[in-house]
């Protein structure tokens, strides 16, 4: 089992949905549509109890990753920002306006 540590608890990577980045081509170089930058990167994961945790992480050299658990509401302009459709009845009841 891969877990990693969050505040308030761990979350399984094995059986965890993990979302990437999208990211865009500037002429040079390949850019989080996230950070703004093609060093620092983000990647978006759902727990099979509905638990979503944002990993942080940078190419710099002695950077530490972060992750960090997020709402359901941040999460899903996350989903959006990155080109994903919500999947879940809880995601698409906030893209429709409802409240969850």
């Amino acid at each position: 089992m891969n877990r990693q540590s969050i505040s308030g608890g761990w979350i399984d990577l094995d059986t965890a949905k993990k979302f990437v980045e999208d990211r865009h081509f500037d002429g040079r170089n390949m850019i989080s549509v996230n950070t703004g930058s093609q060093w620092q990167h983000e990647a978006l994961y759902r727990s099979v109890g509905g638990v979503y945790v944002l990993h942080t992480w940078s190419q710099w050299q002695g950077s530490r990753d972060t992750w960090e658990r997020i709402g359901i509401h941040n999460a899903v302009a996350w989903l959006l920002q990155n080109d994903y459709q919500p999947t879940t009845p809880e995601e698409e009841a906030i893209v429709a306006g409802l409240e969850v």
